[in-house]
């Protein structure tokens, strides 16, 4: 399950999509917020990853708290001639038969991506500053004693899903959908993927029932639903992208960053956010596990990893499980 600051200031990408959504809904919104991205004064930076090549930044627009998130594009391959054609390089150094340059691509070609979080809540900026992290192994018992009840005292919106699912927003964006009520699901590309490259190729599938919240939920009785997705959401890609199955990455995040049950599609090249073993869990493995046993994900142990801040972190202190 996902913390309260997943819930309230989920990952980037539901920010960016709150910002599309609004931009194609109001004529001439769009160049108003590139007018408010030039007027953010940073105040200091939460995070950084020279890996990833991305910032988080915290500071004011129009003295409104917001959170500006810089992240640079992949380099395309259809790209490349131009860049080594157009480009200006200044040597850095050179020795024997290795050199090297900056290189200053232009303009088009040197882009960065760039998400807006305005007004932005303490919890937006704690969810961004770099913190401790703690791996916690959650027991069903753990969960339904410890977990459950902290996410019934939360208030946690799945709006925003229950809006792509009826249509009212991002419905040009779907790629397939089985419309069937009880093993249908819409499959969209994620905002992490830009679409210009299959390098990281990232799409995500959404169920169209609503009583599914996370891996916890599932029993034997949602097979159908899972194969479903496994087809023909590979089937969808395949026909879409030209990208086959054993290329493709399939898993379900537990816990997830938001309540209602999603699986993610990724290429096998791109090493995604959240694909690591704590949290990642194969859509194979978790179909043969309910085979096995109807109730394996309702009584097994699973691990996931929260931030120091996290109020579900000190509830598992509390009960002495930390």
């Amino acid at each position: 399950m996902a913390t309260s600051q997943d819930r309230d200031a989920r990952e980037p990408e539901r920010d960016a999509k709150r910002l599309k959504t609004d931009a194609r809904a109001a004529p001439g919104a769009e160049a108003a917020r590139e007018s408010r991205v030039s007027a953010f004064e940073p105040q200091r930076v939460l995070r950084d990853s020279a890996r990833e090549k991305n910032v988080f930044i915290h500071g004011k627009i129009d003295d409104q708290e917001a959170v500006v998130i810089l992240e640079k594009t992949p380099i395309r391959q259809d790209t490349l001639p131009e860049i080594f054609k157009t480009s200006t390089l200044r040597l850095e150094m050179r020795n024997d038969i290795y050199s090297t340059f900056h290189m200053q691509p232009p303009s088009h070609l040197n882009e960065i991506k760039t998400t807006v979080i305005c007004p932005a809540t303490e919890k937006h900026v704690k969810k961004y500053l770099h913190q401790e992290i703690f791996l916690i192994e959650e027991s069903g018992d753990d969960y339904r004693n410890i977990t459950l009840p902290y996410i019934s005292s939360q208030s946690f919106s799945v709006q925003w899903v229950y809006n792509i699912l009826e249509k009212k927003a991002e419905a040009d964006r779907i790629v397939f959908e089985d419309p069937d009520a009880h093993v249908g699901f819409v499959l969209l590309p994620d905002f992490k993927w830009d679409q210009k490259q299959l390098d990281d190729l990232y799409l995500i599938a959404i169920v169209h029932r609503r009583d599914l919240k996370s891996l916890r939920s599932l029993t034997s009785d949602d097979l159908p639903l899972l194969r479903n997705i496994r087809e023909k959401g590979l089937e969808a890609i395949q026909k879409q992208y030209c990208v086959p199955p054993c290329k493709l990455r399939v898993y379900l995040h537990y816990q997830p960053s938001y309540y209602h049950l999603h699986v993610h599609f990724t290429s096998l090249d791109y090493e995604a956010p959240g694909c690591g073993v704590e949290r990642a869990h194969l859509l194979s493995d978790v179909i043969q596990n309910l085979e096995a046993d109807s109730s394996h994900y309702r009584h097994r142990s699973l691990s996931f990893a929260l931030r120091a801040d996290d109020a579900l972190l000190l509830r598992f202190r509390e009960a002495g499980k930390l």
